[in-house]
């Protein structure tokens, strides 16, 4: 009699077999070219990841960019900065088509190159020669000088914060002509050479009367960067304007610092800070990404008003107002394992954020159980962890409970596994990860390519129950592979933006098809 081990009956659907190992070592399979330079473009920040090196992941975005032709290119850049609100891999994927394409870089090159940070960002990139040039071109060149002839003398000024290259770095390489006596005048005082004091724009003249001032308190604060004012001898009354006026952002960003310095001691001002921090508008305005206000209501000191917290909570609210409500049974699987606890944005020396991997995927899961409360969230390392959540409370709540638990090995199959020795039904489940898995590959270390991923193996499994359960894994950091397969049934996503709660509503609501993320880039209008 044949074996009945090696003849088994085989279960649902055909499986394709695993095509290559992860960074981890695990078995996998690998993203087609496009799938996986979306994949860079959308979490990668040029750091230093728990896997890979800031030059590895350099290194893989030029090869990826030679798979695919520039049309592609120039989507994905406009999508990871659009939609993902990424800075350096839009940045480096308009210096590559200043070399591959330069007639589809002036298509994009206003609505990816959007702030003086990112001008920035093109120029130290072009600059570098990782494209395979050092001087600027010719047509980058005209696009630069555009840029900067379209922005107003304030605009300009405001945005002549950074370094590295600085905005007069800038200047000085692209000579543009001055059209107007302060605008000569600006040109000069950025780059240091002789101007007109009387014709600069009346935005430097404040600030420079500020600078100037030795009687502190007595002159208004100008309407300037946070940064170009940090240096100065500031009084309490000075701090309570820098406060009263900050944007958003940087409100979110400096609550400690307004602490220390008196601000909150006004409680009118405690009222202000609290109603911008809550202002949709503001909150859709400043493009955060949600992690970014769990990250400020964890840092923030104890000592500071409770309606600041409370204006923060709110936020949050606001950010995630897109998360769908699914019909249906809702699974989310966030990833705790030992890999996601490092830096979302990988390790940048002097600049590294507090935000984990595992924060992010904590805040997924417990957005996504906001909107959902009969979703079940299955947390997971090298087994499943359990972990008692209650929707009613709060997302930042939540979010801190589940990126506090215990940390292993990476086993992405652990929560279906667990579906399945409970026969569970279901009708959709989310994974936030970053794909790693290791511990369910029998040949660990080495690739053999002789069966599906256990990923698969019991998502096929799952399917035997649930023919009309629909899986979609999103990654938060710029590797290429992933455990599950891409084809009708599973999705594989990236980014960390709110974006990603968009494709979760087109995926529960069928929406979603083969290829779905892919697609949507390729909708992005040149």
């Amino acid at each position: 009699m044949a074996s009945k081990t090696l003849f088994q009956s085989i279960r649902g659907a055909f499986l394709p077999s695993a095509n290559t190992i992860n960074e981890a070592g695990g078995t996998a399979y690998e993203m087609s070219p496009k799938h996986a330079l979306a994949q860079y473009a959308s979490t990668g920040c040029l750091n230093a990841t728990f896997y890979a090196s800031a030059e590895d992941q350099l290194g893989k975005v030029l090869v990826l960019c030679d798979q695919v032709e520039p049309e592609f290119i120039a989507r994905v850049a406009l999508y990871a900065r659009q939609k993902g609100f990424m800075k350096d891999l839009p940045a480096l994927l308009c210096a590559v088509l200043s070399v591959k394409s330069p007639g589809l870089l002036a298509e994009i090159f206003d609505r990816v190159i959007d702030s003086p940070k990112m001008l920035r960002n093109f120029v130290q990139i072009m600059r570098s020669g990782v494209v395979g040039r050092k001087s600027l071109g010719t047509l980058p060149k005209r696009l630069i000088v555009q840029w900067i002839e379209s922005r107003t003398d304030e605009q300009l000024f405001v945005g002549s914060v950074g370094n590295d290259p600085s905005l007069a770095d800038v200047i000085k390489m692209v000579h543009p002509k001055p059209g107007t006596p302060s605008r000569a005048a600006l040109f000069g005082y950025l780059i240091g050479r002789n101007y007109d004091e009387l014709a600069l724009p009346e935005l430097v003249l404040q600030y420079e009367k500020f600078k100037r001032n030795t009687n502190p308190g007595k002159v208004p604060v100008p309407d300037v960067p946070f940064q170009m004012l940090t240096s100065l001898p500031l009084t309490e009354k000075d701090w309570r304007q820098i406060a009263r006026k900050g944007s958003w952002q940087m409100t979110r960003m400096n609550l400690n610092t307004f602490l220390r310095h008196g601000v909150f001691s006004d409680k009118e001002l405690i009222g202000v800070v609290a109603n911008r921090l809550s202002n949709p508008r503001l909150v859709e305005q400043a493009k955060a990404f949600p992690y970014q206000l769990m990250a400020a209501y964890m840092n923030v000191s104890s000592e500071l008003p409770a309606a600041i917290g409370d204006a923060l909570q709110d936020a949050m609210e606001i950010a995630i107002s897109n998360v769908p409500h699914i019909d249906g049974k809702v699974y989310v699987c966030p990833d705790i394992s030992g890999s996601m606890h490092s830096p979302v944005t990988g390790q940048r020396a002097g600049g590294t954020t507090k935000v984990r991997c595992v924060d992010v995927a904590a805040l997924v899961a417990a957005a996504i159980l906001r909107r959902n409360r009969t979703a079940e969230v299955i947390p997971f390392e090298s087994d499943i962890v359990k972990c008692k959540l209650n929707p009613r409370d709060t997302v930042m709540t939540n979010a801190q409970k589940l990126s506090s638990l215990p940390a292993g090995g990476t086993n992405c199959s652990a929560p279906l596994k667990y579906l399945n020795a409970h026969k569970a039904t279901g009708d959709l489940i989310v994974y936030v990860s970053d794909n790693e898995s290791w511990l369910d590959s029998p040949n660990y270390g080495r690739f053999n390519g002789a069966s599906a991923t256990e990923t698969m193996q019991q998502w096929n499994l799952f399917k035997t129950r649930n023919p009309q359960a629909k899986m979609i894994c999103i990654e938060i950091q710029p590797y290429a592979t992933t455990q599950a397969a891409e084809r009708a049934d599973i999705i594989n996503v990236a980014g960390f933006s709110d974006q990603v709660f968009q494709l979760i509503a087109d995926v529960a609501n069928s929406r979603a098809s083969e290829n779905h993320w892919v697609k949507q880039i390729e909708q992005m209008k040149l």
